[in-house]
């Protein structure tokens, strides 16, 4: 499956979820209206193992007509990647607003917890990333930290603005897990850290794969129950080998493998 060795017909086709720029006086482009977009880095991941990435937009808003789903998006695509950024509405999981910069994206939540709940009725594989871990953990039934460093004293820093994706920490990988089984031999791998969010209450049928050594932040789960559902509070997308950072692949073709599982079952 590896790049340019399957036939086009072959490749798997992976949705990803996209991110919103709603109307903005202030901005250049297009002031008056919704942008959905995704980021480079996460659809070249998605290539590296020879994929085909594909944005889902959302079938709602003004401008929305005709009969297009995101179900039919769910049928006709092997797997779904849960793109990072805005902050989770904490409406979402039953609360206020701590802070008004903390409100989130509402309309943004809404769609993908719906996209989310097409792919498992599907079949279909999600993985998630970042901001994705955390809607899938809402989704089924968790909670947040609205901010990590205000809600868990004493955690490190998770999200440093100036240094971006150059902001690196240790996760540990629980053992038992099937992502001690992908990433084996170290326990201890060095990930990047962009997020000022997470998992506060677990969801009912996931299980933790890693913790942050110093303040127990989880790091990334898994579905236990039939659906394929995986993610991680990290960026995959921005890791590369120069930074010493954990080798990702293992975790890509996993999640592409379930893709392609679910693409040859009846």
């Amino acid at each position: 499956m590896g790049g340019g060795l399957a036939p086009v017909k072959q490749r798997l086709k992976i949705g990803i979820s996209a991110c919103f720029f709603h109307p903005d006086e202030g901005r250049k482009a297009a002031p008056s209206k919704t942008l959905q977009w995704i980021e480079q880095s996460t659809a070249h991941w998605v290539m590296s193992q020879g994929a085909l990435p594909f944005m889902v937009p959302a079938p709602a808003g003004e401008t929305y007509r005709g009969d297009v789903t995101l179900a039919d998006y769910a049928a006709s695509l092997d797997g779904l990647v849960l793109h990072g950024g805005a902050d989770v509405w904490p409406g979402s999981y039953g609360e206020e607003p701590l802070k008004p910069e903390w409100s989130g994206d509402r309309a943004r939540d809404e769609y993908e917890i719906a996209l989310v709940k097409a792919f498992e009725q599907a079949g279909k594989p999600v993985f998630g990333i970042c901001r994705g871990l955390q809607l899938i953990n809402v989704a089924h039934g968790g909670t947040l930290y609205q901010d990590i460093t205000t809600q868990k004293p004493g955690a490190r820093v998770h999200r440093d603005p100036a240094a971006y994706d150059l902001n690196f920490h240790e996760v540990d990988i629980l053992p038992d897990t099937r992502l001690a089984q992908l990433l084996p031999g170290e326990r201890r791998h060095k990930i990047n850290s962009v997020h000022h969010q997470g998992i506060k209450d677990l969801a009912p049928g996931f299980q933790a794969e890693a913790l942050s050594p110093d303040d127990g932040v989880i790091e990334a789960i898994r579905h236990t129950g039939g659906a394929w559902i995986a993610a991680v509070q990290w960026h995959p997308e921005f890791h590369f080998p120069r930074h010493g950072v954990v080798d990702d692949s293992p975790l890509l073709r996993d999640f592409l493998e379930a893709a392609r599982t679910a693409r040859t079952e009846p």
